[in-house]
């Protein structure tokens, strides 16, 4: 994208969420969001949902990154990225079912005062959670996060520091509302892959009926009964006309086998937990 068209869709992109601010009362809530795990299909599940007829996506971008990193905004902003109540309206005139609208921001499943916020913000939420390999999950994190500038180190290395790197930031973003933890977002490589603790957490606060969990591998190698799923989860008909694809993946170099050998007996008693939480063994220890 030049420079130009970059400035030019950062002003759309600014005059809609100010004309969204004045309308927040006339516009949708989420009834869905998409809260992680980071670079495990987000991208490709709000491209597909968003296909859907019944789905109204948010404006412009799929995160709105508003309970993480911009909850200081407020309501009125974050309503004035999702379409109007007369849109909806509309669909339902259209197909004959209640639309639904949504987002995807990945660091809602990791950020200590995320689930809350939305529990408390948006009573009636449907959570959506994507898992893959946390061995590749890993990975591919740190190769997305240092195309973006948030990362220096070989991988190895930002594995060495990850610890010294996120040591407190936790407790600082609990004691601190307006707090930012570049290292907490940018570099929890293993950290974001224990996917138990994140959703152990989420059911605490939101109870087993609000989250849907399912499994990347599966999603890509038959993704019709994966989606058809995610529909019944969010109240919709089933529905032909779906093109399914992968999006926002990045390619790298093979993993040091060694390596790899060691990630992976470190998610072990992750994973166990995991597989008796989610009543299922995932794609990658079968």
């Amino acid at each position: 994208m030049t420079l130009v068209k970059a400035q030019a869709r950062r002003a759309v992109r600014s005059v809609s969420r100010t004309v969204g601010r004045w309308t927040a009362g006339s516009r949708l809530a989420p009834d869905f969001l998409i809260v992680g795990a980071q670079r495990c299909g987000t991208t490709s599940l709000f491209k597909t949902l968003s296909q859907h007829p019944g789905v109204l996506p948010a404006t412009y971008h799929k995160g709105v990154h508003y309970f993480d990193t911009g909850y200081d905004q407020g309501m009125n902003w974050y309503l004035g990225h999702f379409p109007t109540v007369k849109r909806a309206e509309a669909v339902r005139e259209r197909i004959g079912v209640r639309a639904v609208t949504g987002e995807s921001s990945p660091y809602y499943m990791f950020h200590p005062l995320a689930g809350e916020r939305i529990a408390r913000d948006l009573p009636q939420v449907r959570l959506l959670v994507l898992l893959r390999d946390p061995v590749e999950r890993a990975y591919s994190a740190h190769t997305h996060e240092s195309a973006r500038g948030f990362e220096s180190e070989p991988f190895e290395r930002a594995l060495e520091l990850e610890q010294s790197r996120i040591a407190g930031e936790r407790e600082k973003l609990i004691a601190d509302p307006t707090y930012h933890s570049h290292h907490y977002q940018h570099n929890a490589y293993l950290s974001r892959g224990q996917y138990v603790e994140q959703l152990e957490r989420l059911e605490g606060i939101f109870g087993r009926d609000r989250l849907h969990v399912i499994d990347a591998d599966d999603f890509f190698a038959e993704p019709r009964p994966a989606f058809d799923a995610v529909c019944d989860f969010l109240g919709l008909p089933h529905w032909a006309d779906i093109s399914f694809g992968k999006h926002n993946a990045r390619s790298r170099s093979p993993m040091d086998p060694a390596l790899r050998a060691r990630l992976e007996e470190h998610f072990v008693p992750y994973d166990e937990r995991l597989t008796a939480w989610w009543g299922r063994v995932p794609s990658w220890r079968r």
